[in-house]
């Protein structure tokens, strides 16, 4: 990003500890609030995620930014041996265990109260990672790329599913009026949290997204990196490996 951006401009807190407190604040509403402001095709994003990271077979799957488990729960479907969802708000979390317990996936899905700066794992360990709308959220972003290429196996399958800025009209002009209008409306109206939806929608709209995106991980170590645009360009879900 060419400038960081964080929730409370005001705060002395670091971006980290901001981005938790935010979705501690906003945890309770997030889900429905978010199929509300994507029109609910966040779903669909989802389910071209899982189709990815399926092709490999993954035993043991990683989900970084795990908020409240949308994705994580969707994976089970994929029949691996263990799924860990990973997030630094506890708030989230315990939305997400209820939700899992609901399904009765506790067995399967462990929700780790963590960051992707210091994961708890040891190297080599998961066959998949993925992070859906998190990479923008983290305070370090080579960092926690780094940290993820260390627990990824060798071959090992990396997803990212992430906002983007469409280039063309339009969809460009659109996105725009969506995101510096509606967003923050909305969640001015129903959130708890009156400048949480105004950080998500800065922060997607600096996420270095596309090709620049695609060339931080390769700097990072990840090769075969590739970027597909969804919606429009609203969105784009990269994938990448471990030599």
């Amino acid at each position: 990003m060419s400038k960081k951006i964080t929730p409370y401009k005001d705060s002395q807190l670091g971006k980290k500890e901001q981005v938790a407190k935010m979705f501690d604040t906003i945890s309770t509403n997030y889900d429905g609030l978010n199929r509300v402001i994507s029109f609910g095709i966040d779903v669909k994003w989802r389910k071209k995620v899982i189709e990815l990271i399926g092709k490999n077979n993954p035993k043991k799957i990683l989900d970084i930014a795990t908020g409240t488990g949308d994705l994580a729960i969707m994976m089970a479907s994929l029949q691996p041996d263990e799924i860990v969802g990973l997030d630094i708000s506890a708030g989230m979390l315990e939305v997400g265990k209820e939700k899992i317990k609901e399904k009765n996936l506790s067995s399967l899905i462990d929700m780790v109260l963590g960051d992707s700066e210091n994961i708890p794992f040891e190297d080599n360990y998961f066959d998949a990672i993925t992070v859906s709308f998190g990479v923008r959220n983290f305070e370090n972003l080579d960092k926690g790329l780094k940290e993820i290429y260390r627990v990824l196996k060798p071959g090992g399958t990396f997803v990212v599913l992430e906002t983007a800025v469409p280039t063309k009209t339009p969809f460009k002009q659109g996105y725009q009026i969506h995101s510096k209008y509606i967003l923050p409306l909305v969640g001015k109206l129903f959130s708890k949290d009156k400048t949480a939806y105004s950080y998500l929608s800065e922060s997607a709209n600096a996420f270095p997204f596309g090709e620049a995106f695609n060339n931080i991980l390769e700097k990072n170590g990840f090769s075969s990196c590739n970027n597909l645009p969804v919606t429009f360009g609203v969105a784009s879900i990269y994938t990448a490996t471990k030599k």
